[in-house]
């Protein structure tokens, strides 16, 4: 058996020499803060790490609920925006449905906002739906039936931006109540769906959560002061909203000083049926895009999607089912004899610029914008879409293979 110099024979021991223990001491010294932070890593890049969306395998289902991308970087923590109302009861006494949004039985959040688990959070922000789904009643006292593709009349959005805002400025919306509040809904939560947590760990209590609320805070704060400029304006009302204002916005051009005529420019929500027949025809409603992808992804835009962080798998899947979705029938019985007699003078008086029917578009003025001093009507929505603003739509997405070409600004409004 050899021996390490400087060491006694018979005296080798368990590591084959003083030396050998030695080293072997050293490097287990040196190996385990190494493993401790190999172990650290690998559990915070599977804890904040991920990027999940809750997906559906039903096409209408990922419509009303399914993620454009707006959660990564516009994205509420779930249970931080079922707590706003209570934290904040005085700024929004009915909750969310005072807002018009549509809740379905048996869901936790409205139609027309996704799922995504992001950075160790369950995120919540809007999507398509939320201006394109609403309902009808037979009578007053029936049951609503939720119908997509539809404008959403009853959505107020102006209501729920300036909801958010106020409840940031408010004191109580800091850890000390918001977190308390989260508690007692995730042990709720927890009675009727024993699967879920029963309440938040030590790490989200005391440090996700509490840096939630603040940074959510700020940004909030930070955004309230950029729209400030429609606390001037008049109330857009339920199922209208002042895109392309608000999309200046984004693009910091100084809203506040535009000229009077730029302003106050609320729209209707449009119907989104029937897509296929409209691709190539001016579409929005001043006609300012011919391509139906570009026109989804600046409204994906304006669901806080980023050119980075935009779910095109996610939007594409919704732009396929688009193309193919009908209006739904008219449920009642129809007159056939008054129907026909209608059908003469929509044909002489209405079809040109209309269409023949559902799905047959023709007619000469169909998907064509008609200059604004022919049809004399309000031209502000279509004076708050400007050259300057088209022109900064056609940076987006730049260095992307689906870089926007097609945004012209126009002189009237569309067929």
């Amino acid at each position: 058996m050899a021996y390490d110099e400087d060491m006694p024979a018979g005296s080798e021991g368990l590591c084959g020499g003083w030396r050998r223990c030695w080293r072997r001491g050293v490097l287990a010294l040196l190996t385990a803060p190494t493993l401790l932070l190999i172990v650290l890593g690998v559990y915070l890049g599977v804890r904040f790490g991920s990027d999940t969306p809750v997906v559906y395998s039903d096409d209408e289902e990922h419509f009303k609920y399914g993620s454009t991308g707006g959660e990564h970087e516009s994205g509420f923590p779930y249970w931080i925006f079922q707590a706003m109302p209570q934290v904040c009861e005085r700024h929004l006494p009915g909750g969310y449905r005072s807002l018009g949004l549509i809740f379905e039985k048996e869901r936790s959040l409205p139609v027309g906002m996704s799922k995504r688990r992001y950075m160790g959070l369950d995120r919540t922000f809007l999507n398509c739906a939320v201006c394109h789904t609403s309902t009808v009643r037979a009578t007053p006292q029936s049951e609503p039936t939720v119908v997509t593709g539809m404008p959403a009349n009853t959505f107020n959005i102006m209501a729920f931006q300036k909801f958010f805002f106020s409840c940031a400025k408010d004191g109580k919306f800091s850890a000390e109540y918001v977190i308390p509040e989260v508690r007692r809904l995730i042990r709720e939560n927890h009675k009727q769906h024993p699967e879920a947590d029963e309440d938040l760990d030590f790490i989200d209590r005391y440090l996700v959560y509490p840096v939630a609320v603040a940074i959510m805070r700020e940004r909030l704060l930070m955004l309230a002061d950029r729209f400030a400029w429609a606390d001037s304006q008049h109330d857009w009302g339920p199922g209208r909203v002042d895109t392309f204002n608000a999309a200046k916005v984004l693009f910091n051009i100084p809203v506040h000083k535009l000229p009077e005529s730029e302003l106050n420019a609320p729209a209707d929500f449009p119907s989104i049926w029937n897509q296929r027949p409209r691709e190539g025809m001016q579409l929005h409603w001043d006609g300012n895009n011919t391509k139906v992808e570009e026109r989804n992804k600046s409204a994906a835009f304006g669901t806080g999607t980023t050119p980075p962080t935009i779910d095109l798998k996610a939007i594409g899947r919704v732009e396929k089912w688009l193309l193919t979705k009908d209006a739904p029938k008219f449920p009642y019985p129809i007159d056939g004899a008054k129907a026909a007699r209608g059908a003469v003078v929509y044909k002489e008086y209405c079809a040109e610029c209309h269409g023949a029917g559902p799905r047959d578009f023709s007619g000469a003025y169909v998907g064509k914008v008609t200059d604004i001093d022919d049809i004399g009507t309000d031209r502000r929505r279509l004076d708050s879409y400007t050259y300057t603003l088209a022109v900064n739509q056609s940076t987006l997405y730049a260095g992307y293979d689906w870089r926007f070409t097609h945004f012209r600004k126009t002189f009237g409004y569309a067929n």
